[in-house]
């Protein structure tokens, strides 16, 4: 069992990985935003009805300005919708977002083991992003749907959600789910049944559907393997909401010690260059806390010599 393998365990029997209902949990979070706007488009599109409204009515009122448009120079005119398309679906893919929201969970919670929890909502928004440059692109290269660029939109967190098993699977291919059953089930294998599920929901559509799924994917896959070379796309993102956040309350400040002086030394009544490593299930549970967030990777070197003295007492 390697280093890291050894403190996953270890955290594991001190304490529980992120539950449902954790506080700043990135994959409720997903689930939620998704619920909500899934919620609000039925809720208008009902409203549309009851006014004696058609179908078309409803698109050309509400869901043309939160789809993603295959055609450049409508997407120039509604920017947002490269954010908007990911997180929206319509009553008509009812069974698609349930069928989402289950595969998000099942490898969204596998991730956030491996990656940390901070990675998760970056790396769904960069298998939209991706997701959304296939599809538009794939309208102006394959000849066949070429006509009709000016009409095909994107919506739903299929590409998205995507870039999260595929992301999962990457990071952890030995992974096995449901482990009383034999020796449990590969998730490989998982990840196999989804993309089958998720392919045969669009086979009626255009390829562009289904290759901005396959965009998502390799945008999972780009995200591990530069996270492998030392390069974490996560960093910039979770920079930018924190900015934003201190923005909306600039009262609050940032009062967080620095973890070297919270967890290793104590500089009180010592003589000047000494330091004494002190562990305790407070500072233990602090760098679990890490753990869960960022991931093992995260830690510095002192900080995997604390949890390898604390796992060793």
């Amino acid at each position: 069992m390697g280093e890291s393998d050894r403190f996953i365990e270890y955290k594991n029997q001190k304490r529980n990985l992120l539950r449902f209902g954790s506080d700043n949990n990135a994959l409720v979070a997903l689930i939620v935003v998704n619920a909500v706007f899934f919620m609000t488009l039925l809720f208008l599109q009902v409203a549309f009805f009851f006014d004696d409204k058609t179908l078309s009515a409803f698109y050309d009122g509400i869901i043309k300005w939160i789809e993603l448009p295959a055609d450049i120079n409508l997407f120039l005119h509604r920017p947002w919708t490269i954010i908007t398309y990911m997180f929206s679906d319509t009553n008509a893919g009812l069974m698609r977002i349930l069928s989402n929201m289950l595969w998000l969970w099942a490898f969204g919670y596998v991730f956030q083991q491996y990656l940390g929890n901070e990675r998760l909502i970056p790396t769904y928004i960069y298998g939209g992003f991706m997701g959304a440059v296939v599809f538009m692109s794939a309208h102006y290269l394959i000849s066949p749907i070429k006509g009709n660029i000016t009409h095909a939109g994107l919506i739903g967190a299929n590409a998205a959600t995507m870039a999260v098993a595929a992301a999962t699977t990457m990071m952890a291919p030995d992974h096995r789910f449901f482990t009383q059953i034999r020796k449990g089930i590969p998730i490989w294998v998982l990840l196999a049944i989804y993309v089958i599920i998720d392919f045969a929901g669009v086979a009626s559509m255009e390829a562009a559907h289904s290759l901005s799924h396959i965009g998502g994917a390799i945008a999972g896959v780009l995200i591990v393997w530069l996270l492998k070379k030392g390069i974490d796309l996560s960093i910039w993102m979770n920079q930018f909401y924190t900015w934003i956040i201190n923005l909306l309350t600039p009262q609050k400040k940032d009062s967080k010690e620095s973890i070297k002086d919270k967890v290793f030394y104590n500089t009180g009544s010592r003589k000047p260059f000494s330091k004494t490593m002190h562990v305790n299930q407070q500072k233990v549970d602090e760098l679990l806390d890490k753990i869960n967030l960022q991931g093992y990777d995260a830690l510095s070197e002192e900080e995997k010599t604390v949890l390898k003295k604390a796992s060793e007492e």
